[in-house]
């Protein structure tokens, strides 16, 4: 689109709040004759305002016209609650982006970017959204609300988390769910935003994180973000090269050429055994390579809310 073209000129994510409102006017635009028939709440009609109710849906435009307020009311509103969580450990920073921008993503990038995303689908369906980020412990949380304050304090937030330098910082992803999970009092729609790296050793207690999550009636899914062709698909060259542990900073010299069947073979078996897993808890598993934009996050999106309200 145009207007991404315009805004990476502008300094990559300058206008974040802008950029995400493009990348959803063009899944919308794109989406042609959808299935997705409550996916906004849509306007029925205009009643007179009284005295004493909230001056939300007063529809200032005909106010203008007319002098007389009247209220706007919907079919198919919903008290929907959403609650996103955005994985900013030092692995989400790969690949190495000087300065993010909608042709140059990171993990984290992309991911603050189609939460973004997803909030400007929420405010169009008058919806709560609370957001949490991490990183070796909780960087921020906020609960769900629905007022404009609140959505430019959460794209504030998504836009600092994107901007912020580096730390080379790990992250114990199940004690900081565990945490969000006792903050979550009221049934809501959750969506996390991880590369999934952690050791074997905390596979188990982040499995069962995640069914913390689910507890109380809450749905969860599972955004497992990666790129394809740096990290499934990299080239094996038989040269030496050294690689660095973005986390610990610890760092291997050898042939790629020579683990290549090996490596092949168990990251294959990594994302069978996710899936298998997410399948046994019931946690929607989605897989997200970050070269491929933003239409799968935006539809698994709309799956879900139909089926959640």
């Amino acid at each position: 689109m145009d207007i991404q073209k315009e805004l990476q000129e502008a300094s990559g994510f300058l206008n974040f709040d802008l950029l995400a409102k493009s990348i959803v006017e063009g899944f919308i635009s794109g989406m042609h004759k959808s299935p997705f028939h409550g996916f906004s709440a849509e306007f029925a009609e205009h009643k007179i305002y009284n005295n004493g109710e909230s001056t939300r849906h007063i529809d200032w435009k005909l106010f203008a016209k007319t002098d007389k307020l009247y209220t706007k009311r919907y079919d198919e509103e919903t008290n929907l609650r959403c609650h996103l969580i955005v994985d900013n450990s030092s692995s989400m920073h790969y690949p190495k982006c000087n300065q993010p921008s909608i042709t140059q993503l990171n993990k984290v990038s992309f991911s603050a970017l189609a939460a973004a995303a997803m909030m400007q689908l929420l405010k169009k369906q008058r919806d709560a959204v609370g957001l949490s980020v991490y990183s070796e412990g909780m960087d921020y949380y906020a609960p769900e609300k629905g007022s404009e304050r609140h959505h430019q304090m959460l794209m504030d937030r998504l836009n600092t988390t994107v901007s912020s330098p580096q730390k080379k910082v790990g992250t114990k992803t199940y004690e900081v769910l565990h945490q969000i999970a006792e903050k979550l009092h009221r049934r809501s729609l959750i969506f996390l935003f991880t590369d999934m790296f952690q050791s074997d050793q905390e596979a188990e207690q982040l499995f069962e994180a995640l069914r913390h999550l689910k507890y109380n009636k809450h749905e969860l899914v599972l955004f497992h973000v990666y790129d394809k062709a740096t990290e499934f698909n990299f080239k094996f060259e038989n040269t030496p090269k050294r690689f660095v542990d973005v986390e610990t900073g610890g760092s291997v010299d050898l042939y790629p050429e020579t683990l290549q069947a090996n490596y092949e073979a168990a990251i294959t078996s990594y994302f069978k055994d996710l899936r298998m897993k997410c399948g046994q808890y019931k946690i929607n598993y989605v897989g997200v390579d970050i070269q491929e934009g933003f239409n799968k996050i935006l539809t698994t999106y709309m799956v879900e809310r139909q089926k959640f309200i």
